[in-house]
Order: structure tokens, then C-alpha cells, then sequence
């Protein structure tokens, strides 16, 4: 059983690593990409779409991602991502179909609008303008990222994450604590009863050692009786 928890923990570490890391790759790339016109991730640069005036190639909530080209190679046809030149869009992103290609202030320059109403942009796109090409659509991560960035979303998706995996280290430090102490005691008390053994060996040799000590003694007592001259012999060598 101790096995199993110990497994299980493994396993649900790894995961939350695993998770913890890719939300913060993809909070990296929020922050340094999506939306940013000025940003590119080899050659990409993803856009969160805010309005459905393209809603039978992408949606609200979608991740519209264009590739750097050169607006010379652009064709009608063609969808586009630019910076508005309409004074009262405030150079906001946009992604829309090429209509034709026609000259402003005797600069190239692409009409554009949103298959959605079929409407043209209020105003030209220079080439100058042009921030990318269309090339394919990542479906409702735009809310993601978009939730990321709130404090909620930070709380949910990256610092309870970590905070868990946090918990989890501590546990297995705790854990390998205490596992380190019981070693301890462990090889404490074998050092503890190594030593008494020594102590009862060397008592039991003392003991040997007394007794052959004891015996020694006993066998030098007997053998200086055995030598001693008696009584009746030293009054028969007085009469002679």
C-alpha cells in the first residue's frame, strides 16, 4: 500500500510539473505574442479574434494566426491581417479578405472587408500596414489566453498549480525526512547492540582471565606445599 501512495504521488508530480510548465510556456507566449503587432514566433504572430465579421473562416474566441509575408505577393483573395488606417479604428488589428488592389496618395494599397457583411473597410490598407497573411485558426484559445491574463486566471491556471506542486516536494522532503531519521535510529540502536556485544565479550573474557588467573594461583599454591621438607624428617637429620 505504502508502495502504491508512493507511486501515485510520483505520477500526480509529474503531471502537475508537466502542466505547470506548459501553462508557463503558454503564458510566455501570451505575454510576448498574442496581440502583439510587433511580435512574431518563427514567423507567426497569433491574434485573438474579437468580432465575427470573418465568422465563416474564424470565430469570437478563436486564435487567428498569420505568417510574415511580403504584401507584394498578395493577391484579391487572399485574407490579410493589418493595422487599420481607418482614423477612428485607432490602428487596431484586423483580418480581412482582399477585395482588389488599388493605389492611395500613389502608394500600393489592398481594399479589404469582412465576408461576414461583404461590406468594404472604411478605409484603404497600405502595404506599410500589412502585418501578415492568414494561415490557419487555433478554435476558442483566444479565451484562454484572455482568462490567463486576469487574476483570476493566474490564480487558477499557474499559482495553485504550483502551490500544489510546491505541497507535493514538501511532503516527499518530509517524507524522505523522516525516512532518513528511522535510518538513523536504526543504525543507532545495531551500533547500540554491536557495542553490548563487544562489552559482554570482553566481560566474559575478564572472567576467563580471572579464572585462569584463580587456577594459575591455585596449581602455584599446591606445587610449594608439595616441595616443603616435614616435621619428622628434620628431627631425624637433627639426631644424626
Amino acid at each position: 500500500m505504502k508502495n502504491i501512495l508512493t507511486r501515485v504521488r510520483q505520477v500526480l508530480t509529474a503531471l502537475i510539473l508537466v502542466f505547470a510548465v506548459l501553462v508557463m510556456v503558454f503564458t510566455v507566449v501570451s505575454v510576448k505574442t498574442v496581440g502583439r503587432q510587433d511580435a512574431n514566433l518563427f514567423g507567426y504572430k497569433p491574434y485573438i479574434v474579437l468580432s465575427d465579421s470573418m465568422r465563416d473562416t474564424f470565430q469570437v474566441g478563436d486564435i487567428a494566426v498569420s505568417r510574415v509575408v511580403d504584401p507584394a505577393e498578395l493577391e484579391p483573395g487572399d485574407i490579410v491581417t493589418f493595422r487599420s488606417a481607418d482614423p477612428s479604428a485607432d490602428g487596431e488589428v484586423v483580418t480581412h479578405k482582399i477585395r482588389e488592389i488599388t493605389t492611395v496618395n500613389g502608394s500600393p494599397a489592398f481594399i479589404t472587408y469582412g465576408t461576414s457583411t461583404g461590406e468594404n473597410d472604411a478605409a484603404p490598407v497600405p502595404f506599410d500596414n500589412v502585418l501578415g497573411e492568414y494561415a490557419f485558426r487555433l478554435p476558442k484559445l483566444g479565451y484562454f489566453f484572455q482568462f490567463l491574463r486576469t487574476p483570476l486566471g493566474y490564480v487558477v491556471v499557474i499559482l495553485i498549480p504550483f502551490l500544489l506542486l510546491i505541497g507535493l516536494q514538501a511532503s516527499r522532503f518530509l517524507s524522505l525526512l523522516r525516512q532518513y531519521k528511522a535510518e538513523q535510529m536504526d543504525e543507532l540502536a545495531a551500533q547500540r547492540q554491536e557495542l553490548a556485544g563487544e562489552r559482554e565479550k570482553l566481560r566474559r573474557m575478564q572472567t576467563e582471565l580471572e579464572q585462569l588467573r584463580a587456577q594459575v594461583q591455585a596449581e602455584a599454591a599446591g606445587k610449594t606445599a608439595d616441595d616443603a621438607p616435614t616435621d619428622g624428617n628434620e628431627k631425624t637429620e637433627a639426631g644424626e
